[in-house]
Protein backbone atom coordinates (compact mmCIF):
# COMPACT_ATOMS: atom_id res chain seq x y z
CA UNK A 1 0.00 0.00 0.00
CA UNK A 2 1.42 3.49 -0.99
CA UNK A 3 1.02 6.45 0.77
CA UNK A 4 -1.33 8.09 -1.89
CA UNK A 5 -3.65 5.01 -1.31
CA UNK A 6 -4.14 5.25 2.45
CA UNK A 7 -4.46 9.19 1.78
CA UNK A 8 -7.63 8.06 -0.31
CA UNK A 9 -9.00 5.82 2.28
CA UNK A 10 -8.22 8.46 5.20
CA UNK A 11 -9.84 11.39 2.92
CA UNK A 12 -13.11 9.09 1.51
CA UNK A 13 -13.55 7.54 4.65
CA UNK A 14 -11.83 8.99 7.95
CA UNK A 15 -13.19 12.22 7.85
CA UNK A 16 -16.85 11.25 7.28
CA UNK A 17 -16.27 8.72 10.21
CA UNK A 18 -14.97 11.92 12.16
CA UNK A 19 -17.35 14.22 11.00
CA UNK A 20 -20.35 11.98 12.39
CA UNK A 21 -18.57 11.17 15.67
CA UNK A 22 -18.12 14.58 16.15
CA UNK A 23 -21.65 15.58 15.17
CA UNK A 24 -22.87 12.66 17.68
CA UNK A 25 -21.10 14.02 20.66
CA UNK A 26 -22.31 17.26 20.28
CA UNK A 27 -26.12 16.28 19.68
CA UNK A 28 -25.46 14.19 23.05
CA UNK A 29 -24.11 16.94 24.83
CA UNK A 30 -27.54 19.51 23.38
CA UNK A 31 -29.55 16.45 24.43
CA UNK A 32 -28.43 16.84 28.02
CA UNK A 33 -28.56 20.53 28.47
CA UNK A 34 -32.48 20.06 27.02
CA UNK A 35 -32.82 16.99 29.75
CA UNK A 36 -31.69 19.72 32.53
CA UNK A 37 -33.79 22.46 31.35
CA UNK A 38 -36.73 20.42 31.62
CA UNK A 39 -36.13 18.76 35.04
CA UNK A 40 -35.37 22.84 36.12
CA UNK A 41 -38.72 23.79 34.46
CA UNK A 42 -40.66 20.74 36.26
CA UNK A 43 -38.97 22.07 39.61
CA UNK A 44 -40.26 25.07 39.14
CA UNK A 45 -43.34 24.09 38.51
CA UNK A 46 -43.98 22.09 41.20
CA UNK A 47 -42.63 24.85 43.47
CA UNK A 48 -44.78 27.56 42.12
CA UNK A 49 -47.42 24.84 42.32
CA UNK A 50 -46.62 24.31 46.26
CA UNK A 51 -46.85 27.86 46.79
CA UNK A 52 -50.13 28.44 45.71
CA UNK A 53 -51.51 25.42 47.31
CA UNK A 54 -49.75 27.03 50.47
CA UNK A 55 -51.74 30.55 49.37
CA UNK A 56 -54.68 28.81 48.69
CA UNK A 57 -55.12 27.19 52.15
CA UNK A 58 -53.60 30.52 54.18
CA UNK A 59 -56.78 32.39 52.67
CA UNK A 60 -59.24 29.80 53.14
CA UNK A 61 -57.94 29.72 57.20
CA UNK A 62 -58.33 33.45 57.52
CA UNK A 63 -61.86 33.33 55.68
CA UNK A 64 -62.98 30.43 58.35
CA UNK A 65 -61.29 32.30 61.15
CA UNK A 66 -63.41 35.38 60.20
CA UNK A 67 -66.65 34.17 59.55
CA UNK A 68 -66.45 32.08 63.06
CA UNK A 69 -66.11 35.22 64.90
CA UNK A 70 -68.62 37.06 62.90
CA UNK A 71 -71.29 34.31 63.44
CA UNK A 72 -70.09 34.65 66.94
CA UNK A 73 -70.70 38.66 67.31
CA UNK A 74 -74.10 37.89 65.82
CA UNK A 75 -75.08 35.29 67.48
CA UNK A 76 -74.00 37.76 70.69
CA UNK A 77 -76.66 40.15 69.22
CA UNK A 78 -79.58 37.83 68.35
CA UNK A 79 -79.32 36.52 71.87
CA UNK A 80 -79.09 40.02 73.21
CA UNK A 81 -82.37 40.44 71.35
CA UNK A 82 -84.15 37.61 72.48
CA UNK A 83 -83.31 38.53 76.01
CA UNK A 84 -85.34 42.59 75.00
CA UNK A 85 -87.48 40.80 73.36
CA UNK A 86 -88.43 38.34 76.41
CA UNK A 87 -88.72 41.12 78.25
CA UNK A 88 -91.28 42.81 76.79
Amino acid sequence: MNVETLLDIIANQGFPIALSILLIFRIDRFMQEIVVAQKEGYRQVLENTKEIHNTITTLNQQNREYYSLRFAEVQKELSGMKVELGKN
